[in-house]
């Protein structure tokens, strides 16, 4: 396979890790995004909301998600990825991308899949 894996996530999420290596250990060129140092791109997000819906991106387990008041917040979808864009912390970890392919979080089947 000569696609790379694009994952984007931060470095202290154990399923960013996770993602990091299941490609490293099956040789897949990765190119990793970590969104502590650059934010999501909007463009990015909304590649991701398109094809598994705006709310399958936040984690509402986050202690960001509670502490900036969100659970009862009725943002539409555009709200939704200004904020992700502004406070990455707030997405599911890891998104990742080979071509047209996308997960959200750890879908090592999914990966199983894009790989074989």
């Amino acid at each position: 396979m000569d696609a790379q894996a694009q994952i984007f996530g931060v470095r202290k999420s154990a399923d960013t890790r996770k993602a990091l290596r299941f490609f490293a250990e099956r040789r897949v060129k990765t190119h990793f995004v970590d969104f502590s140092v650059r934010g999501p791109s909007p463009a990015e997000l909304r590649r991701f909301a398109q094809r598994f819906g705006i709310a399958s991106l936040i984690d509402r387990t986050s202690p960001l998600f509670a502490d900036l008041g969100l659970r009862a917040a009725e943002l539409n979808e555009d709200r939704w990825l200004a904020t992700l864009t502004s406070e990455p912390l707030l997405l599911r970890m890891p998104l990742v991308r080979i071509g047209n392919r996308l997960s959200i979080g750890t879908d090592e089947a999914e990966w199983r899949a894009w790989v074989s």
